[in-house]
């Protein structure tokens, strides 16, 4: 018996000793790549290919590492480096990752919860409420909220949603698709609802007009992990979509905008700097995804985590492999969106500390114990033990910020008596019940 255990400790040495290998080649590596020596970059892959054979990599560092790996060659060898396309995959299969992301981990949950919690406290006391999904996807955020209207005190109000999404590859109409079963659940708990779908390749492709604001209506815009898909590298004299976007946005004059963005910092110019917070950032969440495994199907659980692991695995090609207008993930911590939003010409609403105590039970549905919520100056975040992971902010117009003129925003054919009007292109669509 002490021989085999003398064994078993020799091995883990040497896994141990091969992943700290390990992450010091793929930090060498990186720094080869910002340097332009292609040579010794490939050179560094090749042992660290040799040493991924020594380490597990079902689970830890091994499992991270291997995308790192994965990334670094795809850019050194220019595999699918020069399209973001071909990175990121098709709209189809992103939208399947996405949804297996949603149910295998606590993140994107936390998100709708909290966005959808600021939403119902502005619309109180409104008897028409517009909401504005900057990325609609299978309209996962929304049944929650359809079915807390329905419950509301004095009678639910009329409510709009426009969902904005790419068009579909396949001729489908996937928006409306999705506008269907959200106005199916609105009928059955009797919430009047109106759908619009804005398809749109690019969030700065949309204009203020597409979205039919009606003046007198409540106004939500919510924004989930696609406010830095509009940012440019720092430095950058050229103006950012980021900056038309926020302005319409103001000028539109909304109660409330919720704003969900990864807590990174993988905007920075340097590749090395960029790289290495993303090595250690997404350890962090995949050691939270193999501690903190919802209480589910043992089977269906491991199927859900390989999907969430294939969608964060296209976030870090992304981050590592793409330049220029291709890298679209662009995190930034929750501090400079503050100081961005705030010059952009929104104030901060307080998300208060009910907020904090609903989303801290949310984390019951998951049996570890790492997840950790945190408040920030009226934010909250959610990370994993000490790290935080994602954040979520909620935001109002600056009354002292004066909107552009009205015919920049609004249809003036629509009026309070008519919320939705049927148009016929193809890439727009309403749905009334």
């Amino acid at each position: 018996m002490a021989v085999v255990a003398a064994a078993s400790r020799h091995r883990e040495e040497e896994e141990e000793d091969s992943a700290i290998r390990l992450v010091h080649l793929l930090i060498s590596c990186a720094d080869a790549v910002q340097r332009g020596d292609s040579v010794l970059a490939g050179t560094i892959t090749e042992e660290m290919r040799i040493v991924l054979t020594r380490v597990s990599t079902g689970f830890g560092i091994g499992k991270v590492a291997g995308y790192f790996v994965d990334a670094l060659c795809r850019r050194i060898y220019s595999l699918s480096f020069s399209s973001s396309t071909s990175v990121t995959g098709s709209v189809s299969e992103y939208e399947i990752l996405y949804h297996h992301f949603y149910e295998a981990c606590p993140y994107l949950k936390f998100a709708h919860f909290m966005a959808n919690q600021a939403i119902l406290e502005a619309f109180d006391g409104y008897d028409r409420v517009h909401v504005i999904d900057f990325n609609l996807m299978d309209g996962l955020q929304w049944p929650a909220l359809i079915q807390a209207l329905a419950l509301r005190a004095g009678g639910p109000p009329f409510l709009r949603l426009t969902g904005i999404g790419p068009p579909s590859p396949d001729g489908r109409d996937a928006l409306r698709e999705v506008g269907l079963r959200l106005a199916e659940l609105a009928r059955s708990v009797r919430v009047r609802f109106a759908f619009r779908g804005v398809a749109a390749s690019r969030l700065d492709d949309v204009r203020p007009w597409m979205l039919q604001v009606v003046p007198g209506e409540a106004v939500a815009v919510n924004s989930v992990l696609q406010l830095h898909r509009l940012l440019r590298d720092p430095g950058d004299d050229a103006a950012a979509p980021i900056d038309s976007v926020l302005g319409w946005i103001v000028g539109l004059r909304p109660n409330i905008v919720t704003v969900v963005e990864q807590e990174a910092d993988h905007n920075k110019p340097a590749f090395l700097d960029r790289f290495t917070e993303a090595l250690f950032y997404y350890s962090t969440v995949f050691d939270s995804l193999e501690g903190g495994r919802c209480v589910a199907h043992h089977q269906q659980q491991q199927q859900m985590t390989m999907a969430a692991e294939l969608y964060l695995q296209r976030e870090i090609c992304n981050i590592v492999c793409c330049e220029g207008a291709a890298r679209l993930e662009r995190h930034e911590p929750l501090a400079r969106w503050r100081a961005r939003l705030g010059c952009g010409g929104l104030k901060a609403v307080h998300l208060g500390s009910n907020a904090f105590k609903q989303a801290s039970m949310l984390l019951t549905l998951f049996s570890g114990e790492g997840y950790c919520v945190q408040e920030v100056d009226g934010c909250l975040t959610l990370g994993w033990h000490s790290r935080p992971l994602i954040s979520a902010s909620a935001w109002r117009a600056d009354d002292d910020v004066a909107p552009p003129p009205d015919n920049q925003l609004f249809n003036s054919s629509i009026t309070a008596s008519a919320p939705a009007s049927t148009i016929s292109s193809s890439d727009n669509n309403s749905i009334n019940f």
